[in-house]
């Protein structure tokens, strides 16, 4: 076997970037070794990284002297920022230039860069039809990674632009998944009207990874969009349905109401949702579920994962 090309995976504790760890790890043509960046790692999970064979290394996304170390003698490097940690976009666009310029520095043959789309493109700050954040942004989460793709062709490191989906499993761990409403009803709440919403499991987005870094020049200054499904609310609910045991009703909500909701970020989320529905033809038509087939033949549909996942996914038991 030839060598293993090294690629570096920063964020290889969370949901990206432990699926990609993983992905390579288990990849049968053992073409690519995971080098796990971390900024904690003697904790538990980086430990089962390292348990399951990865490389782990302590870095942080805010140090760039610690960036250059651990990128040095990689083929490859998969960029993440991590938004939910601190709410700031301005704070993700600052990282992602510490990451290019490592990257360049490093002689990285390959930057995979998780990045979405700049919705200011879409709808101007000055377009009533969705309120403002932050002072200069409409969906943070999204604009700044969006704009931050300038600093990797800034930089002139051979670049992958990955646009990625809703997490799956955002309905284990975000709280995004069914609440019981004061009837006693479990209802999926989402502001996206009949609209078909893109989304993915996590270990997906590993494989196909995978597959853009096996493709290498071919994805090189590529923009490219992956989605395991395209469903409703109304699919997403009545899929729950068929697993959770009871009901699952499907609540659209305006975006003005979910903008109130009490938790962290409600008006981001929104926004965002608000883009998906109204921007949707566009939205979906990035991310085509045929080319990300392509990349990861092992794609899952929602009801294959929610088959090995329906008992994570937590359910607030009835009142009585």
């Amino acid at each position: 076997m030839s060598e293993q090309k090294i690629i570096a995976v920063t964020g290889a504790t969370g949901a990206q970037g432990g699926g990609l760890v993983r992905a390579i790890l288990a990849d049968p043509s053992g073409q690519f070794k995971p080098r796990a960046i971390t900024r904690h790692p003697k904790r538990p999970p980086a430990q089962a990284l390292a348990d399951a064979g990865a490389e782990v290394i302590a870095a942080n996304v805010d140090d760039p002297t610690s960036l250059r170390r651990a990128f040095e003698g990689v083929y490859g490097v998969f960029c993440i920022t991590f938004f939910w940690e601190h709410f700031s976009a301005e704070k993700e666009y600052t990282e992602a230039g510490y990451m290019a310029e490592a990257a360049k520095q490093a002689g990285v043959q390959h930057v995979i860069w998780s990045t979405l789309e700049d919705t200011r493109r879409f709808i101007p700050l000055d377009d009533d039809r969705m309120p403002t954040l932050q002072g200069k942004y409409k969906v943070p989460h999204f604009d700044g990674k969006g704009e931050a793709n300038a600093q990797f062709m800034k930089a002139g490191v051979p670049t992958t632009f990955l646009l990625t989906s809703f997490y799956w499993e955002n309905f284990i761990f975000f709280g995004a998944g069914p609440r019981r409403g004061a009837d006693g009803r479990l209802a999926l709440v989402m502001p996206m009207g009949d609209k078909k919403l893109p989304g993915i499991a996590v270990d997906d987005i590993g494989k196909s990874v995978v597959g853009i870094l096996k493709g290498g020049r071919e994805f090189i200054g590529e923009t490219v969009g992956i989605a395991g499904e395209h469903l409703s609310g109304a699919e997403l609910a009545a899929a729950m349905t068929r697993v959770v045991g009871e009901t699952v009703n499907y609540q659209d909500v305006p975006p003005e109401i979910y903008r109130g909701f009490d938790f962290p970020g409600a008006d981001d989320m929104a926004n965002m949702f608000q883009f998906k529905r109204d921007f949707n033809d566009y939205y979906r038509g990035a991310r085509s579920v045929e080319f990300t087939r392509s990349l990861n033949p092992e794609l899952q549909t929602f009801d294959q994962w929610l088959t090995r996942n329906a008992s994570r996914i937590p359910i607030e038991a009835v009142a009585g």
